[in-house]
């Protein structure tokens, strides 16, 4: 006969036993029975938003999740910036950024952030290369021959761009910098309207962004001299890399995943794995080709060493020019 002490420690042991499963399906897997949220910290209809977009309907697809995307645009990309580094660091918030993250901290007097402190890399989505491009009215047929009028002519060519301290802008920086010509900078909101002072001759070349120059390009109403990445880009085949005539000229508009630091690693990881499988993605694909972005899907140390990279290339770039954002 079991005793009354043994009959407690059973009936113990049987309530253990239940309660487990139970507390067990209140702890689901992330992301289930999450939303999440995705920031771009730009405005909606550009690339990273476009970009941004087409990931968060992918993982969402993976996931069975909703994740929902938000744009937080303002100083460059600082304002939702800075909101990704200070949130829950539970996996529900991440955020899209593009170069502005390695270069703002020498463009402006202050951050609320520290781009590496505060923020866990994740995977670079894809990287877009840009185009030069010049006005048909401009006495250039390469890249050799722009470099030689430049020269000839010191001060006297203009370049448009998106902004300061955009790729486009930076791209016309290193240019000057690798071949020892001097031009004059002339920031637009955007490159819209840039490539239509480009092509009216008010400005005389931009190092544009594929998916806007190369329709005009093809049209015959500006003229395309070389991309702006170290190989030729399959969307724009015809144009050689500028590197070949300026040796060292390598610029890429990229597009990555960050979190906020101390995210858990489990977390960051799947994020990564599910993303690199999103790209590759043959619908995803075919998508991110009208954009002339090459998906990437890099090991979140692979992000972390190129960002450094990038804030090297870039700082020593911006303090030897004197670049600050206005």
């Amino acid at each position: 006969m079991t005793s009354p002490i043994d009959r407690r420690a059973l009936l113990a042991g049987t309530g253990a036993l239940l309660a487990a499963p139970t507390a067990g399906l209140g702890q689901q897997p992330w992301p289930q029975g999450k939303v999440l949220k995705l920031v771009v910290p730009f405005p909606p209809a550009g690339a990273t938003d476009v970009l941004g977009r087409l990931v968060a309907d992918k993982l969402g697809q993976i996931w069975g999740t909703n994740i929902v995307v938000e744009n937080r645009a303002g100083a460059g990309g600082n304002i939702g910036t800075d909101a990704v580094a200070k949130a829950e660091p539970n996996g529900d918030t991440f955020m899209i950024v593009s170069v502005g993250l390695a270069t703002n901290q020498y463009l402006y007097a202050k951050l609320n952030y520290d781009p590496v402190k505060d923020l866990a890399p994740i995977t670079m989505v894809a990287m877009v290369p840009n185009l030069l491009v010049v006005s048909n009215q401009l006495p250039v047929k390469d890249v050799a021959e722009l470099v030689a009028y430049a020269r000839a002519n010191p001060g006297k060519l203009t370049y448009g761009s998106s902004g300061i301290g955009t790729s486009v802008h930076l791209s016309g920086e290193l240019f000057q910098k690798l071949t020892g010509t001097r031009m004059v900078h002339v920031p637009y909101r955007g490159t819209a309207q840039a490539a239509q002072d480009l092509m009216t001759g008010r400005i005389d070349l931009i190092f544009d962004n594929i998916p806007q120059a190369l329709p005009h390009v093809r049209a015959g109403t500006i003229r395309g001299l070389g991309i702006t990445t170290a190989k030729r880009a399959p969307t724009a085949p015809e144009f050689p890399p500028i590197a070949e005539t300026v040796p060292g000229f390598d610029v890429s508009s990229w597009f990555a995943l960050f979190a906020p630091a101390k995210t858990p690693p489990a977390i960051i990881a799947k994020i990564q794995a599910d993303t690199k499988a999103a790209i590759a993605d043959p619908a995803v694909k075919a998508k991110m080709e009208l954009l002339a972005a090459e998906p990437a899907g890099w090991s979140q140390a692979e992000l972390a060493s190129f960002l450094q990279a990038e804030m090297k290339k870039w700082g020593d770039l911006i303090r030897d020019a004197g670049i600050k954002a206005e």
